[in-house]
Formats: structure tokens, C-alpha cells, sequence
């Protein structure tokens, strides 16, 4: 795991990488640091972010604290606000990571989940399952849902899975760089999403979900 961050950081890497095929759906809300201490799960390789206090399993630029989402080292209510990004189909027991998340978060302090529909097998280090719009919800009932719906599009599950397929079908060792003339090919066609993002029926090929959620208060 740390020598795959570390490649991800490497010049080489840096200058033939292609963008992302995805474009983030400009309807999502973010979440602010407010409110006490607030959380970045799932840190280790985003640089960190300000006013957040970076947890992961791993080390890596960002990273606070080391810790299993399923057994938070923090108190009942006392971070203000959970930004929950990739992260939770990775984590084995993911009800019991919810759990956790709604037991430190304070009332009223804000949690956003963004997790995958229709992308690609990913490691980190396992990878476990996928989610509706419909299944978000149900898995984050315990919170009050204030919006939930599409963060990356159909064209960015189309893009994923060809990108992907270019990798598997190539010859033994040109997979990545199959991946990334690819990829330097395709990617302008991610815009397509930010047309999309205003159809009705974006959400049955949505690349990824979120949600933007409160922890409700004793007295709600």
C-alpha cells in the first residue's frame, strides 16, 4: 500500500497520468470544519485538508491519527463535523463504521458519504460492495438526510469500465500504459456528465453517490 503511494507521487507518475474521467456533479454540497474538531476519514495520500484532522489505516501525508473506522478512538459527540469520501466500501463491517461515525459525531455536526454505484474493483486494501441511492439512505437511517444523489455521472461509469478493460486485455506489463494513452483520449467526454447531472434518470448509472446528513439532536 505504501509503495503504491509512493509511485502515485512519483514525477514519472505525475506527468503521464491522465486526467480524472470524471467531472463532480456542481449540485453537491460541501462540508465545512465547523462546529469543534472536524474529521477527514480515509486521508492518507489526499495531502490533508484544512481544519480537518486526517484518520486512515495507513500512514501518508495528511494523516493524524491510525485508526480502524470500526472503533473510533474518540468520545460520544465530540467531532463536529465527518467528511466520509471513498471510504466505506473498503471497511469489512460497515454498519458497525456508521455506528461509530453517528456515536462521536455531535448533534446536530454534519456527516458526507460519497461511495461507489457502477465503478470498477478497487483495493484499499480489500474492497467490499456498492450502493443505490436507495441503499445510502437505508444505510445512514439513523441520520437526518438532508440531500443525497449523483456525484459522479453515467459518462464517468462509462469511461471507468472502458479505461479498466483497456487494462485487463493488455499484454502482460503495458497494462498502465495502455490505461493512460487511453485515458488521455477519452477524457473530455467526462463534460457530457454536467448535461446529464440535470436528467432524471442520471442516478441509475451514477458512478458514485453521496450524501450530505446531520446527526439528529436528543430532542428531534
Amino acid at each position: 500500500m505504501l509503495r503504491r503511494y509512493a509511485r502515485r507521487g512519483s514525477p514519472l507518475h505525475r506527468l503521464l497520468k491522465p486526467p480524472l474521467p470524471l467531472v463532480h456533479n456542481p449540485a453537491e454540497p460541501s462540508l465545512l470544519p465547523e462546529g469543534g474538531p472536524a474529521l477527514l476519514v480515509g486521508a492518507a495520500g489526499s495531502g490533508g485538508r484544512d481544519g480537518f484532522l486526517g484518520l486512515d489505516l495507513f500512514p501518508g501525508s495528511g494523516v493524524h491519527v491510525r485508526a480502524n473506522l470500526e472503533s473510533l478512538p474518540f468520545a460520544r459527540d465530540s467531532i463536529g463535523a465527518i467528511e466520509c469520501d471513498a471510504v466505506l466500501e473498503h471497511v469489512r463491517d460497515v454498519t458497525r463504521a456508521v455506528v461509530e461515525l453517528h456515536r462521536v459525531l455531535r448533534p446536530g455536526g454534519r456527516l458526507h458519504v460519497v461511495v461507489p454505484f457502477n465503478h470498477p474493483f478497487h483495493e484499499y486494501p480489500a474492497d467490499y460492495r456498492r450502493w443505490t441511492v436507495d441503499g445510502l439512505r437505508e444505510l445512514l437511517k439513523d441520520f437526518e438526510i438532508e440531500s443525497c444523489g449523483v456525484r459522479t455521472g453515467p459518462t464517468a461509469t462509462v469511461l471507468a469500465f472502458v479505461l479498466e478493460f483497456v487494462k485487463v486485455v493488455s499484454p502482460r506489463g503495458l497494462g498502465r500504459a495502455a490505461y493512460a494513452a487511453v485515458g488521455w483520449l477519452v477524457w473530455p467526454l467526462r463534460y457530457l456528465d454536467l448535461w446529464l447531472y440535470r436528467r432524471p434518470g442520471a442516478h441509475t448509472l451514477a458512478n458514485s453517490i453521496y450524501a450530505f446528513a446531520r446527526k439528529r439532536n436528543v430532542s428531534s
